[in-house]
């Protein structure tokens, strides 16, 4: 195999000349060393359009019809663009050819310019751009290819992926060091199996699969130690801060900011020993805050600080805490996925979320939807300008004014703040992150082909790092672990991109840019909420929950109980200044507000924004506050919100939520227009792990154009890392308040002949009274002879989709105790399911305590206890 190798090596390295002369055959010997099939041949019927040269696309995006042919395509794998080169031939070799022949040498033509210089650099450029828009063009028939190739025949080939396959930006695969094979590399058995794979399973490769696999792995082992360790009795925020600094370790022995596998050899040598093991950490994790000699490791440590080691205790361990944390080291770190491990540790340290730690967690995929156009798009068309601007000025000779073009855009790009005021574990953020810090790989590639140190760039401490990324959570758990997880994605980054070169000291820096509190209220004071007896009054904690015995679904926990309180003079909040805004506030209803977060402070909220409809749910503080900071931008100053992106409920495009867009969206003077915006999509609620349905939209000042996507298809999850596959329907328009685009309905006006000939119909006041078709067979009766209190049950959107296999009980009319003799099953059903939610709103609300009890005995009417 070696012998072939070199021979295809040393045939393609001298080419140069025409790209059409030599690519196909180029291409073919190519797809031969790598062992697999040839592209096919082109018919008339484009029957093997699939894979093939030359396949023909026509491009519609550009706003109008035309047409193009892809150099080499293969459907669900890759784009191939290819270019020739040439390598400079040296002057003497030019006068040594010359006294040959006796004669002038020949001219050596390079069509695409000359191998490193500003030429080559340019078709390069162009050939991607070029690229990406076949990848367009042929998007809507076949879908997104997950990877682009550039190759500059018999000298280079250069990797581009975006796995989400919905458009959201191509980058450098796998990162900015090594998305360039040159045709030596071929001698690697690594660089052939990655290019056979980008033609054979292409997407085996997205690195969050094999990530998503190790990080849940982790998050177990670290679960049953804490586990074990409060069991013993410490206090969970103890353990939380002491599993965080081994998994630091963990981490930095793997990257080799610690010595490699230093902490896990320490581990092991402390077994049978387990009386040594907190001594040891302790002096360990000393050193590692302040820099200098270990006596634990006997090494030189670098200096950490950050907050993370100014606390070193240790807790002491047994031989079983021993060999799990053994378990947990022993696992691959670098391939940890920050994007989810987020949520992971903070259910695995929290004890009143660990149940829910198999529960599943957004998929990064998703998170990535909404980052895109939110400040991806933006910051790359702000790049595309500059690289246009480079190529001109290279052209004209002036390398030194272009170069300072891609330093100034270099310079912006490192004082972009990104904020999150629900930032929960820092999903959000690090996804943020990552893309800038992509980004940032090619910003600095160009530099170093225009002749700058790309190393010196990084290691001097201009970077994207995590101080650029901002949040407020009100979980402390989560604040602490969302600032863990930006710097173990920050330094697997930079491992990535300057292989061993060590990161400036202090490793970690405490920059405080998560905050721990809440995201739209404060208060001068708050006093506890009494009953008429002087009896305090509680409420659910918003966090605990427990599997329903009967359904089997995260629930509140109804022994979780919290004080209610007053709160003295609230006022709304101010949010730090950032470039973008970005995040998924919390899910809560309007109906549900008072039960989940206490009459007070959703009374003091209404104080606070009073502009706030009281029917809107709870994330409309987010979206109206995040409104208001963004129609303030300033595109001439570059100050101010330029773009802001939230997660809500789908139910936004409703009237009492669409009452908070319209002010924003209609002002006359300073309107906000939405540029993106997707009604319908799948997601998981982190809180209960569950398949929820919301809405996405991105923001931004003045009146624009927007995108509006909507799902054409939707699969089944084939795994929790990339979630449902979806595609989409794209129109450009005015985007409204509805999430639409056409007519603005609106604006219309209500027929008054139309007054009093509908009615809004039963509402039901408990999920339970819902049941599926299985539930009621489950419960003993007929799906064809239902009794007369089981009816069908849909809304306006199953009425006009036609289609509903939902049920409802009904129950109006009927006593306590004729339903229990009548239909014991339903009774029991709505005792089990209905009754712990209504007692626990009677006991919130003084006012509904008196009727809204549901007690045996008390002979309460039906209507009363169970209605709908």
């Amino acid at each position: 195999m070696s012998e072939e190798i070199d021979a295809f090596i040393d045939r393609w390295k001298p080419s140069g000349g025409s790209e059409m002369a030599n690519f196909q055959t180029f291409a073919n010997e190519l797809t031969d060393l790598l062992g697999v099939e040839r592209p096919k041949p082109a018919t008339a019927d484009g029957d093997h359009n699939d894979y093939r040269f030359e396949r023909p696309v026509t491009f519609t995006h550009t706003g109008r019809k035309s047409r193009g042919r892809i150099d080499l395509y293969k459907r669900g794998c890759f784009i191939l663009e290819a270019k020739q080169g040439g390598d400079r031939v040296k002057k003497e070799d030019m006068n040594q050819l010359a006294l040959v022949l006796q004669e002038a040498p020949p001219k050596f033509q390079h069509a695409h310019g000359v191998r490193g210089s500003a030429k080559w650099d340019d078709t390069m450029l162009k050939a991607r751009n070029q690229a990406d828009g076949y990848a367009r063009a042929v998007s809507k028939e076949d879908g997104w290819p997950p990877f682009l190739i550039i190759v500059d025949v018999g000298h280079v080939i250069e990797l581009y992926a975006d796995f989400s396959r919905a458009g959201q930006g191509y980058n450098q695969f796998p990162d900015g060091n090594r998305y360039r094979i040159r045709l030596e590399d071929l001698r690697e058995k690594e660089i052939r199996d990655l290019l056979r794979t980008i033609w054979t399973d292409p997407l085996s490769l997205d690195p969050s699969l094999k990530s998503a696999e190790v990080t849940r792995d982790i998050a177990a082992h670290l679960a049953e130690l804490g586990k074990s360790f409060e069991g013993q009795g410490h206090d969970s925020e103890t353990v939380a801060r002491f599993l965080m600094r081994c998994l630091f370790s963990m981490f930095a022995e793997d990257v080799e900011l610690i010595p490699k596998d230093s902490f896990t050899d320490l581990l092991h040598k402390l077994r049978g020993h387990p009386e040594h093991a907190a001594p040891s950490l302790k002096g360990l994790w000393e050193t590692m805050n302040t820099g200098g000699f270990s006596q634990v490791l006997m090494q030189d440590l670098k200096r950490f600080n950050g907050g993370l080691f100014k606390d070193s205790e240790a807790l002491p361990l047994n031989n079983l805490q021993l060999g799990l944390l053994i378990e947990a080291a022993e696992a691959d770190w670098k391939e940890v996925e920050p994007a989810i491990f987020g949520t992971l540790l903070e259910r695995a340290l929290d004890k009143r979320q660990r149940h829910k730690l198999g529960a599943h967690y957004t998929p990064r995929s998703y998170v990535q939807r909404l980052v895109t156009p939110t400040i991806m798009e933006p910051l790359r068309a702000d790049w595309k300008d500059v690289q246009t601007a480079v190529q001109r000025l290279m052209a004209d000779g002036k390398e030194t004014e272009a170069r300072a073009a891609v330093h100034d855009f270099h310079r912006k790009l490192c004082e972009v703040r990104v904020f999150d005021p629900a930032c929960g574990s820092g999903n959000f953020l690090y996804v943020a992150m990552e893309m800038m810090k992509r980004l940032e790989g090619e910003v600095t590639a160009l530099l170093e082909e225009l002749g700058e140190d790309q190393a010196a760039l990084g290691l001097s401490g201009h970077t994207v790092d995590p101080h650029q990324f901002l949040g407020i959570e009100l979980n402390p758990w989560a604040a602490a672990v969302a600032e863990l997880v930006l710097w173990i994605g920050y330094l697997q980054w930079h491992f990535r991109t300057h292989g061993k070169a060590s990161p400036s000291e202090p490793v970690l820096r405490d920059f405080r840019n998560i905050e721990n509190r809440d995201a739209v209220l404060e208060w001068e004071d708050r006093v506890p909420r009494l009953d008429g007896a002087g009896n305090p009054i509680t409420r659910w904690d918003g966090v605990t929950t427990m599997r329903h015995p009967v359904t089997g679904e995260e629930v509140p926990d109804p022994d979780a109980r919290i004080q209610v309180y007053d709160y003295i003079k609230p006022k709304s909040v101010k949010w730090p200044e950032a470039t973008f805004i970005v995040g998924n506030p919390p899910f809560i209803g309007n109906k549900r507000m008072r039960d989940n977060l206490g009459d007070g402070y959703v009374e003091a909220l209404w104080k606070a924004y009073p502009k706030m409809p009281q029917s809107a749910d709870l994330v409309m503080f987010w979206w109206d506050k995040a409104a208001l900071t963004a129609r303030g931008y300033d595109p001439n100053k570059s100050k101010g919100t330029r773009r802001f992106g939230l997660i809500t409920t789908n139910s936004l495009r409703q009237i009492f939520n669409r009452r908070v867009l319209e002010p924003h969206l209609n002002d006359p003077k300073k309107p906000l227009s939405l540029l993106f915006a997707v009604p319908d999509h799948p997601w998981v609620d982190t809180q209960f792990g569950a398949a929820v349905r919301i809405a996405m939209t991105v923001g931004s000042a003045g009146n624009r154009l927007g995108r509006l996507l909507t799902i054409a298809t939707e699969s089944k999850e084939k795994s929790e890392a990339e979630g449902r596959q979806v595609t989409f329907d794209q129109e450009t328009g005015i985007v409204f308040a509805n999430l639409r685009i056409g007519a603005d309905l609106d604006s219309c006006k209500s027929l008054q002949s139309n007054n009093e000939l509908t009615f809004m119909g039963i509402i039901r006041v408990g999920a339970g009274f819902v049941l599926s078709s299985n539930e009621m067979v489950a419960l003993g009766y007929d799906l064809k002879n239902p009794p007369p209190v089981i009816r069908r049950y849909m809304n306006g959107r199953e009425l006009v989709a036609g289609q509903s296999n939902r049920l409802v009980i009904d129950l109006y009319g009927l006593s306590e105790n004729e339903v229990r003799q009548t239909y014991p099953q339903l009774f029991q059903r709505l005792f089990d399911t209905v009754k712990p939610e209504r007692d626990a709103k009677a006991d919130n609300n003084a006012d509904t305590r008196p009727c809204g009890r549901i007690d045996s005995g008390i002979g309460l009417r039906i209507p009363e206890a169970f209605s709908m």
